[in-house]
């Protein structure tokens, strides 16, 4: 059995204000119902991750809590990974090689650019910048996580809460 990937980056934002931290910043009216209506849709496609990561700020918090709502998915079994916070691509690569291999389906939310560079590097897909809220499915023909790497997965779809019709 193959490995499905989902690459969810966060959704929209407030502004930074000049006192605040990056980390605090939270979702907009928008990002909140964009969220909802993405964890709809995966619901409608029965995709049902085994593992949701995620960051641990505030932004992706919130985006993993509303997403797991909607697919019935236990909020106290999202695991947050602070080194997917600022990450490079090679840190999100080392993360998904570590993903545990009874994990078939997993979903990882996280920032731009880190994760649309990963959803390229992997599926080798010229995505470009990944709208907030968007998602990508990338599948791989592997049985394990830890061969996971450069252009070896199969680029599924991408979609973002405009291409939504609900």
């Amino acid at each position: 059995m193959g490995k499905n990937l989902y690459l969810l980056r966060h959704a929209q934002t407030l502004e930074k204000q000049h006192d605040e931290s990056d980390a605090d910043r939270e979702l907009t009216p928008v990002g909140i119902q964009n969220a909802t209506r993405m964890g709809i849709n995966l619901k409608n496609k029965n995709i049902y991750p085994d593992m949701l990561i995620s960051s641990p700020v505030v932004r992706t918090q919130a985006t993993s809590e509303i997403v797991a709502e909607q697919i019935g998915y236990d909020l106290s079994k999202i695991h947050y990974n602070i080194e997917i916070y600022n990450a490079s691509i090679r840190t999100l690569l080392k993360a998904v090689n570590n993903f545990k291999d009874e994990w078939n389906s997993t979903l990882l939310i996280g920032h731009n650019p880190a994760i649309t560079y990963l959803a390229e590097y992997l599926s080798g897909e010229a995505i470009g910048d990944m709208s907030t809220c968007g998602l990508v499915s990338i599948s791989f023909d592997l049985n394990s996580w830890s061969m996971i790497s450069e252009n070896n997965g199969s680029f599924k779809w991408y979609e973002y809460p405009d291409l939504l019709n609900f």
